[in-house]
């Protein structure tokens, strides 16, 4: 689903920039809520876990790639918000540092990875989970479902995008300047693999992970729902540390990486010129735009996630999660200074990080 550059005309790209700014903007000012709280340290594992799980490709059957991106799950536990910000950190990193989405297409792919994405999924999640408790079965198939919704909604805006491209810039005799895929061609190669496969592997991805914190640390769960009263048994259970274990499953998930490497040829619209089949687009020559923006960032220090060895694709994934620490410490720091030093977050370790959670009525109070 990563746009590189030269696909999409500087024009688009503008457009989304311009877009984008007030939203990330409105998204930095929310995550004021969550840097405020002791819960500081989940933005960057989220954005970590959005880096890492976008590294295993899953092999689609009519031969290209597609990948999980981790949205739905931090916009169900940190808010849309919040899932904008560590999307887009891991967006940005990829682009900057392996040449992973273009960095003109960076705000395209923020768009529709960050914003849509969570938001679609985190809204059809609030929609089906109403009020049930944070334990109910109920959530975790709302959740599986809204990953799964968002994850295609983005598919979807991707297949436009790309689609668009030749009957809005294309030369005097219809030659696509930069796109050659029309939305006939481009719809469904993005939607058929997203809807029979990618998007279930997001949902269970999501489903999985707010399983085990119903197990082990339903207080992460209600982070992003404040008013949603936890029952005795709830409040009673010893939770886990959410940032030991996170950090222990990234790590985890770093060494096993490669496994993303098994899967055969690449992602749909992610060819370099050179590998476009143009006799299958019916063109004569690369699109001009194409050639011409596709190396507009040749400073990758990594590009592609090394050389295909297991090693280096390992070696990938520890630069690309300590450089998120580093922009999401930034980030972290910036948001206190401007709110002059008030936000007083604590680091998580073993407590619940919940304070005095109502307990729901008739249930008698937590011992």
């Amino acid at each position: 689903m990563h746009i590189p550059d030269g696909y999409l005309s500087p024009q688009t790209s503008a457009v989304f920039t311009v877009s984008m700014l007030p939203l990330w903007w409105q998204s930095a000012r929310q995550v004021r809520k969550v840097v405020k709280s002791r819960y500081v340290p989940l933005l960057a594992l989220g954005a970590a876990f959005s880096f890492v799980i976008m590294m295993f490709n899953v092999p689609i059957p009519d031969g290209t790639t597609a990948h999980a991106v981790g949205g739905a799950l931090i916009a169900i536990l940190l808010g849309p918000w919040a899932a904008g910000i560590a999307v887009s950190i891991a967006l940005l990193i990829q682009a900057l540092f392996f040449g992973d989405g273009g960095v003109l297409a960076f705000p395209v792919n923020a768009f529709n990875m960050a914003v849509l994405l969570p938001f679609v999924a985190y809204g059809v999640y609030r929609l089906l989970a109403g009020n049930a408790a944070l334990t109910s079965p109920r959530r975790v198939w709302s959740a599986a479902v809204g990953a799964y919704a968002g994850l295609n909604a983005a598919a979807l805006a991707t297949a436009i995008e790309f689609g668009v491209q030749p009957d809005l810039f294309h030369k005097a005799d219809g030659t696509p300047l930069y796109s050659p895929f029309h939305l006939s061609q481009s719809i469904p190669a993005m939607m058929l693999p997203h809807l029979l496969i990618a998007g279930l592997v997001e949902a269970a991805v999501t489903a999985g992970v707010l399983t085990y914190l119903q197990r082990a640390n339903v207080p992460v769960l209600r982070i992003n729902a404040p008013n949603v009263a936890l029952t005795p048994a709830e409040v009673a259970r010893r939770p886990v540390s959410p940032v030991r274990v996170g950090m222990v499953t990234l790590g985890i998930l770093a060494l096993i990486s490669p496994l993303g490497l098994l899967a055969p040829g690449g992602a749909f619209g992610e060819d370099a010129p050179e590998d476009l089949d143009l006799a299958r687009y019916h063109l004569s020559a690369v699109p001009t735009g194409l050639q011409k923006y596709t190396d507009f960032w040749g400073n990758a220090l990594l590009p592609g996630y090394g050389d295909g060895s297991p090693w280096q694709y390992v070696v990938s994934a520890i630069i690309g999660m300590a450089a998120i620490a580093v922009v999401a410490g930034a980030l972290v720091w910036l948001l206190r200074r401007v709110r002059g030093g008030e936000a007083g977050a604590a680091d998580i370790d073993g407590g619940s990080g919940v304070d005095t959670p109502p307990v729901k009525e008739g249930s008698g109070s937590p011992a």
